[in-house]
């Protein structure tokens, strides 16, 4: 047998009851491959991986491995414990995923399978984690995941699942995307022309019955064929259709942060004198490595931990959604429209791709990027001016993370962010806040932290002292835009009872909100700084 050659699949097929997940799937593994497995939620990735470990037999199809074969595959769920094992359990998520990498890469297994490695990683860990990989030459490794970056700089080759079948794809991320494209409008283009000919078919045959006229048997048997052509046709999943809708604006400071220190019992200081303000319409990064506090710091800013000391106020008029990466609002032996409240329609769920049957499918038997979309489905459905997100990328598809990624960028209301996906958090945020600057420790490259935290685009170039009249413009903005605050929430209340508002005025007063704020917020940190 060629030494460079590891594992088979020959038209192997699997079904759980309903259309096929594997569909006459052929794959060839060599040694040194480095791929990308792709596809929608719900489309099999997890469960192609487990049939090549051989956790999961198939139906039919012949699978062939290498003598000696050393498969190890890594699930994308991280234990919640492990028995006897307390160090393991007294780590963080995040670092509970790299200690699991560590040992498999350790095993210096011949086939390595990673089932969206970089949940929970922080970006140094996805870091290593990528140049791990691009050093194998010997082992081959394929990865589910929905980190776009990771994806770019480690597959050489993807492979895509989609409707059941398998395609190979000898080229990066970047091209297949392009490819990809083209091939689903053509296929459209395809079964486009495929109905409008069925539809003239049909329309024939029926005119044929009324006059009674001697039928075209051929035709006939062909008009046959293309209905079973259509009835056998596997739809794509579709895109989701997520839309957030931002609630009435609330006051211009959204969150006040006063001299605030907490620390767990008997641990160090998460965050120590931290004094700042989120302000609408900001959309605020939290970064820093595993174990650090980012969803400590959340439930901090939101009112769901209190400060060992120091006080956190919330502005006025806040309508805030809160996005779990735990899922902690799911409730797992209900069916997905259990889950939501007793009002929501079919219809609702079926914008964020769940068709009536999964409808009725109870939630632990949805995978994890259907478990998100169920939580985004069920978090939107109520308007909010602060959506607060905690890893809310882990597990979905790439398609639904960049129409929600799109949907974040439009959004008006102020975002508070924790996310391991580089590219995710560069596209959406206006500034981030660095952990790493709040604790007491000092680094090593430095002597003691900064009091205030290190955001990216907030610090003014110009930090000379306020002059006399700036002094006084600062003293009278706040009365300036709480006035205007309520001349616009009078004027939209006045667009909501139907009665004939200035929309002018309307529009000419937000602007002028937005740049008293701006104007705030320069003088504020300017004054601060001094």
């Amino acid at each position: 047998m060629n030494r460079a050659f590891l594992l088979s699949l020959k038209d192997v097929s699997l079904a759980f009851g309903g259309p096929d997940v594997l569909d006459q799937v052929s794959l060839s593994v060599e040694r040194g491959l480095r791929a990308a497995l792709t596809g929608r939620n719900g489309e099999g990735k997890s469960t192609l991986l487990k049939v090549i470990a051989g956790l999961t037999a198939p139906d039919s199809g012949e699978i062939v491995r290498a003598p000696d074969l050393k498969t190890v595959y890594v699930s994308q769920e991280v234990p919640a414990d492990r028995p006897g094992d307390d160090a393991f359990n007294a780590l963080s998520g995040g670092r509970r995923r790299r200690q699991i990498l560590e040992q498999a890469l350790l095993s210096r297994p011949d086939l390595l399978l990673l089932d969206e490695p970089t949940n929970h990683l922080d970006c140094e860990s996805i870091d290593w984690l990528e140049s791990m990989i691009r050093r194998q030459r010997e082992m081959a490794v394929i990865v589910v995941t929905h980190d776009r970056r990771f994806l770019r700089r480690v597959a050489t080759r993807i492979l895509d699942l989609d409707r059941g079948e398998l395609s190979g794809w000898e080229c990066d991320y970047t091209t297949f995307v392009k490819r990809k494209a083209e091939l689903l409008s053509d296929e459209a283009v395809y079964w486009a022309r495929k109905s409008k000919k069925l539809a003239q078919e049909e329309a024939w045959i029926r005119k044929g019955i009324k006059a009674r006229r001697t039928r075209n048997e051929g035709r006939v048997a062909a008009l046959l064929a293309l209905r079973q052509e259509f009835a056998n046709r596997r739809k794509s999943i579709g895109t989701s259709k997520l839309r957030i809708d931002t609630a009435l604006p609330g006051g211009m400071r959204v969150i006040k942060v006063e001299d605030v220190t907490f620390a767990y019992e008997g641990g160090t200081p998460i965050v120590q004198n931290l004094t700042m303000d989120v302000l609408r319409g900001e959309r605020l990064g939290i970064t820093g490595p595993n174990g650090a506090g980012k969803t400590t710091l959340l439930k901090l800013l939101t009112g769901r931990l209190k400060p060992t000391r120091g006080e956190i106020t919330l502005g006025t008029n806040v309508e805030m959604v809160f996005f779990d990466q735990l899922r902690a609002e799911l409730k797992p032996e209900a069916s997905v429209l259990d889950n939501m409240p007793g009002d929501t329609q079919y219809s609702y769920l079926a914008k964020f791709l769940f068709t009536p049957e999964r409808c009725r499918t109870p939630v632990k038997a949805l995978s994890g990027g259907e478990r998100a979309r169920l939580l985004l489905a069920k978090l939107f459905l109520k308007p909010a001016n602060l959506i607060v997100m905690d890893e809310p990328t882990n597990d979905l598809d790439i398609e639904t993370l960049e129409l929600l990624e799109e949907e974040l960028m439009e959004y008006r209301g102020t975002l508070l962010l924790v996310s391991h996906d580089r590219e995710f958090m560069d596209n959406v945020v206006t500034s981030t806040l660095d952990l790493r600057n709040l604790s007491g420790e000092a680094r090593p490259e430095e002597e003691a932290p900064p009091t205030e935290p290190a955001r990216k685009e907030s610090a003014p170039k110009d930090k000379k002292k306020l002059s006399y009249n700036e002094q006084r413009e600062l003293a009278q903005l706040p009365d300036r835009i709480a006035a205007l605050e309520a001349e616009i929430e009078s004027l939209q209340q006045a667009l909501v009872k139907r009665e004939t508002v200035d929309s002018a005025r309307l529009s000419t007063a937000q602007t002028e909100l937005e740049q008293l704020v701006d104007r705030w917020a320069d003088l504020e940190t300017r004054n601060q700084a001094s």
